[in-house]
């Protein structure tokens, strides 16, 4: 089985992956990933979804949003940031932008004159930093081979720091089996009560909402797609029940089902 993530080799994404398939390419998009999972041109695609400390990850959101694909498994792992670098002194600390933000107080209280870089993933930071000494990296510990020192390690500023991080197959692959599911709503209206109306048939079927969140649908100002993540399988007939009230509710727009999967913790 061939598998798509971000790359290059090394970053978290790369270590969730490692779980699904040893047959893994990479490019430096959660776009590109779910546009060649799409498209068939890989079995399966691993993009991070949300950060316990940062929250979700908008481009999976609405790269999501704006294909056909199923998730068919949920991987959690921890993050654990270190500062790598050749040597104590350093001008640039380099990084994805979720990990500079994820380890904001300590780069504060540590490093306040340092600058820092985004790009496109740690892996890619931590690259940088074995190219030139005046760069240091936040990423893995086991990243920093022979070239780089680990400076300092659990850096991120919460201890129960961790991503989610879906697998994705082909549309045709989509379960429903599985204790959770997602579906992306998207109601083309917009009236009072609209987001409450939604939620209501999973309220009324004892059904628990692990999270909602709403992104702009990019067609109009103040026009939003919801996604949900819910605690039932879609063989459930709550489940059923309550997805058929939400597209009666959602007429005029549409309703995504990705699949319903099981929960996976890895290390």
């Amino acid at each position: 089985m061939k598998a798509l993530t971000l790359g290059p080799e090394g970053t978290y994404s790369h270590r969730a992956a490692k779980a699904v398939t040893d047959d893994i390419e990479f490019v430096e998009s959660v776009t590109g990933i779910v546009e060649g999972v799409a498209g068939g041109e890989y079995e399966r695609g691993v993009v991070p979804i949300e950060n316990s400390i940062e929250g979700s990850v908008t481009e999976s959101l609405d790269a999501l949003a704006d294909r056909n694909v199923a998730i068919v498994r949920e991987i959690v792992t921890p993050i654990q940031h270190a500062l790598l670098a050749q040597a104590s002194e350093f001008d640039i600390v380099a990084s994805h932008p979720q990990a500079l933000a994820q380890c904001r107080e300590f780069l504060s209280a540590e490093y306040p004159s340092a600058q820092t870089e985004a790009v496109a993933s740690t892996a890619r930071g931590v690259e940088r930093a074995r190219e030139d000494p005046s760069v240091a990296a936040i990423g893995h510990p086991d990243t920093a081979g022979d070239g780089l020192q680990v400076l300092a390690r659990d850096i991120q500023d919460s201890t129960s720091n961790a991503t989610r991080f879906v697998v994705l197959a082909p549309e045709t692959e989509r379960s429903e089996a599985g204790g959770k599911s997602t579906i992306i709503v998207y109601p083309n209206t917009n009236h009072p009560g609209l987001l409450l109306e939604l939620l209501e048939p999973f309220a009324e079927r004892d059904i628990n909402l692990s999270r909602v969140e709403s992104r702009p649908s990019g067609e109009r100002l103040g026009d939003y797609v919801f996604h949900v993540d819910f605690a039932a399988g879609l063989y459930e007939e709550r489940t059923q029940n309550a997805l058929e009230a939400v597209r009666d509710i959602a007429g005029e727009g549409w309703v995504r089902v990705l699949g319903s999967y099981d929960t996976e913790h890895v290390v």
